[in-house]
């Protein structure tokens, strides 16, 4: 269980670390203490900002020794308040920005060795740089850390063609909380010498101990792309799309989203720049991108002739192709600032679901059913990565209402939605993460002997509790 910090932990950290790694000043901290959503503004006892393993478990020993709570924080993107300490002010903020090197990138293994404080998008760029592909694609790359994204598995718009963030780690560096560092950046694709441990650690959120770098899976560069925007009768349409669209180009797939009405309006109304892809109205619309690694790969051909054939079936109304990048891209800038338009609209009721991509249609229309009956307050914004089975299942604050009188059905409305996920065998938290904010969550869903592992695991490698207190796990009294 941690504790306060005592005047002599934090001079001991500071001739750990020196003190230009460690901070209590006001000013310092304060970006550090509200989550992405605003949803918790904590405190905390100081802030530490290692630039070194080393120094890292350096910390993890003295915290570990004296008892307290360190919080890990990367670019603090999450949406469920994982990464943000609690108002104690009892515990620590240990930023991983500072670790920031690429260890070493090696095109011939497709591998490459970074630490947790990288940028998305500094990663992304190093690959194609190398004339490589990392496929993890999330709106926030120009702001999220590796660390956050290996700590809550970072989804993103290409798991239908490349899995989640665990399927593409090869190997972990981790340092425990007892300062003891798991050295396994290994890059080998086969390797069965006892338990997967690195796999604790992905979608953990910093509760078993800190990722300091990590061994990725790299891919052929994608040389060409076609994209395009379409409208759909129904989500049973999108989902019969999406099979024909797999079946005429494999695993060419890359992305496939759906975005409803009521989503582009807000985007083209409240995001500078955004025109609406297709002229008219319609119900729903998808998003959907092929990729390969041959320029004469005859993407657009394909992805045309599929559309065509969905018109012919009346799966589709109407489509545009993106006929050059710049195109391709302003289709994708409507998508990404979907979240951004519901904020601008008002308040938003936000749902991080997922169902067998096969029960989506069903799942919609009974979910949105019971929105119009018992949320007159909002609006369904239903939207998302339809490929793999996840939406974002948002509630927008409707016209003429007030912002609060919708936030205050938040309990209600999710636990009538998350109740039908579960009737569909589905998952309330897809690509999130539990954080603090679902907490409750995994305690009513989660059967009860994973719970009893979990807690399990958390006793084995962090038995005093320091490790992200109160964040996926109730803490231990």
């Amino acid at each position: 269980m941690s504790t306060a910090p005592s005047p002599s932990t934090a001079l001991a950290l500071e001739a750990l670390l020196g003190p230009d790694c460690v901070s209590t000043a006001p000013a310092d901290l304060e970006p550090f203490l509200t989550d992405h959503r605003r949803l918790y503004h904590g405190r905390a006892a100081a802030l530490v900002r290692p630039r070194t393993v080393d120094q890292v478990a350096a910390i993890l020993r003295c915290c570990h020794e004296h008892r307290i709570g360190v919080v890990p924080q990367g670019g603090n993107t999450g949406y469920c308040g994982g990464a943000t300490p609690d108002e104690s002010g009892t515990q620590i903020i240990l930023s991983l920005a500072r670790l920031n090197a690429i260890r070493r990138l090696d095109p011939l293994d497709y591998s490459m060795v970074a630490e947790a404080g990288c940028l998305l998008a500094n990663l992304q760029q190093a690959a194609l740089d190398a004339g490589r592909f990392f496929p993890l694609m999330l709106g926030s790359a120009g702001s999220c850390q590796l660390g956050g994204n290996l700590s809550t598995n970072a989804g993103g718009v290409n798991v239908l063609r490349y899995g989640m963030m665990r399927e593409l780690v090869l190997g972990l560096e981790v340092v425990l909380p007892d300062g003891r560092v798991l050295p396994s950046l290994t890059a080998l694709r086969k390797d069965n010498t006892g338990y997967d441990l690195k796999s604790l650690f992905l979608g953990a959120e910093g509760t078993l101990g800190v990722i300091t770098a990590a061994s990725l899976k790299l891919f052929p560069h994608v040389a060409a792309r076609a994209t395009a925007f379409a409208a759909v009768k129904s989500v049973r349409a999108a989902v019969e799309l999406l099979e024909l669209l797999r079946t005429a180009a494999d695993d060419r797939v890359s992305s496939f989203e759906l975005i409803p009405r009521l989503a582009v309006e807000l985007a083209v109304r409240h995001i500078p720049g955004v025109t609406a892809p297709l002229a008219g109205s319609h119900e729903w619309y998808v998003l959907a991108e092929l990729g390969s690694t041959r320029t004469d790969a005859g993407l657009d051909e394909l992805l045309e002739h599929a559309l065509g054939e969905g018109l012919q079936r009346g799966l589709v109304l109407d489509a545009v192709l993106a006929q050059n990048a710049r195109q391709a891209q302003a289709f994708w800038h409507l998508r990404e600032h979907i979240p951004a338009a519901q904020t601008a609209a008002g308040a938003s009721l936000k749902h991080d679901l997922s169902v067998p991509v096969a029960a989506l249609p069903e799942f919609v229309e009974r979910g949105a059913a019971w929105v119009r009956e018992h949320v007159p307050e909002g609006r369904l914004v239903a939207y998302g990565h339809a490929g793999d089975g996840n939406l974002h299942f948002n509630i927008s604050q409707g016209p003429g209402t007030a912002g609060g009188a919708l936030l205050a059905r938040a309990q209600e409305v999710q636990r009538a939605l998350h109740d039908l996920v579960r009737e569909f065998a589905g998952s309330f938290s897809a690509e999130h993460g539990i954080g603090r904010l679902k907490v409750g969550e995994l305690e009513r869903y989660a059967p009860a002997v994973e719970l009893d592992l979990m807690h399990a695991v958390k006793r084995a490698f962090d038995p005093h509790g320091i490790m992200n207190p109160g964040k996926v796990l109730r803490r231990s009294s």
